[in-house]
């Protein structure tokens, strides 16, 4: 064995090098230890066949009068330059990956190009004996001229590395750069790339992400921004919009306490004046569900403090405020105009101060109670506590028990808010279930809702129901 090495040391070398490369593409990517240990093994073995061959990679060839061995021995020793640049590549990439993760891949590449820069230097001045001054001389005037050439690709370049090692954003973060949002999917030597919210990618060079204004929506991690802004006639008392807004943020219940959400005038002309309703979540994936929901109680509130949005859009008659909330009681859409009509004058207004019981848990009620005004809290027992498992708004409804089975309540609902609810007698109702099987199917679909959310809840488990919350089917 030892004696074939000895007399076919240059065959061997370029064996290995090819073995090199064939075991190179066959070890999975996910094996990238095997894959070190492998070109690193090779590369000792590689060192140690051209030793024992009589080549050494700071000096010349030694074969000068054998024209093809003094070749194959030249191009093994500046191979084994270039060999050596890229194992040492490879160890760099290791520890610079398991230390700055995305952050270390463009120095590595950097560290990379200097090092086989370096290594041809070498094998320039040590194997063949070029005048490396001359050349070096030379290279330096051409990298003035490339350098002038590729000026905005440096920029980006260096930029890259700048916010690479700064960090402003990393990989999967939620940013916004000059006013273009999106997700970043990917940072190179040139740009960043982003992946925006209607499916496209944009590619925003690194120069002008090191210079512009940027926004983190994904830092810090535990607090993210959300809000919402309403126009509002200018002839609308502020104090009315400003009510309406604080029960929009009461109502939401993923909003964080800390920072405390907050209500504010953007801006204001003679015709109309810009509210913005802000607070905070604790994931960054709540935002959009979140300001949905929020534009729809804001829209319900602002309805219940008589805020007209549009004179164009009032209806054609002038209907009376328990009139217009069967209008956006789902069970009750099915009812004729007339049927609802009816229904309205026989609804009664009843009022409610801050944090008072409406229903208890075990209590029944004669009447189907609809939210008209106020944010009401829906809390169920577990063992001796009660868990809040949603907040209620206008045109919502409680006290549905016993209308399809006799049962009581299994929740607690209390006022967060100043409320004015609206009683229905439960006789009228059953006459509209007998009457319309539109009515008894929402309403055995809400009260379905209603019990699997209790139960995911006690069960301290996702709810098995559909993708909206609670409530939100009622407002769809």
């Amino acid at each position: 064995m030892f004696a074939f090495f000895e007399n076919y040391p240059l065959l061997i070398g370029i064996s290995l090098i090819i073995i090199d490369i064939t075991l190179w593409q066959l070890i999975p990517v996910h094996r990238r230890p095997w894959r070190i240990v492998t070109r690193t093994l090779a590369f000792a073995l590689f060192t140690w066949v051209l030793i024992n061959a009589g080549i050494s990679p700071l000096q010349p060839a030694p074969w000068v009068d054998d024209v093809p061995r003094n070749l194959l021995a030249t191009a093994l020793g500046i191979g084994w330059w270039l060999f050596g640049a890229r194992t040492m590549t490879i160890l760099i990439g290791v520890i610079l990956g398991a230390r700055n993760g995305h952050t270390g891949r463009l120095l590595q590449d950097v560290l990379g190009a200097l090092i086989f820069l370096v290594a041809m230097v070498a094998a320039a001045a040590y194997v063949l004996q070029l005048p490396v001054k001359g050349l070096l001389a030379t290279s330096g005037v051409m990298a003035i001229v490339i350098g002038l050439a590729l000026q905005s690709t440096l920029s980006d370049v260096f930029s890259g590395i700048v916010l690479n090692t700064t960090r402003p954003y990393q990989l999967g973060d939620s940013i916004s750069i000059d006013g273009t949002e999106g997700k970043v999917i990917e940072i190179d030597w040139r740009a960043t790339r982003l992946l925006t919210s209607n499916g496209s990618m944009a590619v925003i060079p690194n120069s002008v992400a090191a210079k512009a204004k940027l926004l983190n929506f994904s830092q810090p991690n535990d607090v993210h921004g959300v809000s919402i802004t309403v126009v509002v006639p200018a002839k609308v008392r502020p104090r009315r919009v400003f009510d309406a807004l604080e029960k929009t943020l009461q109502g939401t219940r993923v909003l964080l306490a800390n920072p405390a959400p907050k209500v504010t005038i953007k801006s204001s002309t003679l015709e109309s004046v810009e509210y913005e309703a802000s607070g905070f979540v604790s994931a960054m994936g709540q935002k959009a569900e979140v300001r949905n929901h929020m534009f729809d109680l804001a829209h319900r509130h602002l309805e219940a403090a008589g805020v007209v949005w549009n004179s164009d859009t009032l209806p054609p008659q002038a209907w009376s405020r328990q009139r217009a909330l069967l209008e956006d009681v789902r069970i009750f859409r099915s009812l004729s105009n007339e049927e609802k009509d009816n229904l309205s004058q026989r609804m009664t207004a009843v009022e409610y101060l801050v944090d008072q019981v409406i229903l208890g848990v075990g209590d029944s009620s004669d009447y189907l109670l609809v939210i008209g005004t106020g944010v009401v809290s829906a809390n169920i027992r577990d063992g001796d506590k009660l868990i809040e498992a949603g907040r209620m708004g206008p045109a919502e409804i409680l006290g549905l028990e016993g209308l399809l089975e006799a049962d009581d309540s299994s929740a607690e609902f209390r006022t967060l808010t100043s409320c004015i609810l609206y009683r229905i007698d439960k006789a009228q109702v059953r006459s509209c279930l007998e009457q319309r099987g539109e009515v008894k199917t929402a309403l055995i679909k809400l009260q379905r809702i209603r019990q699997q959310t209790r139960q995911s809840l006690l069960e301290q488990k996702p709810a098995a129901i559909k993708k909206g919350g609670f409530l939100s089917w009622l407002h769809k």
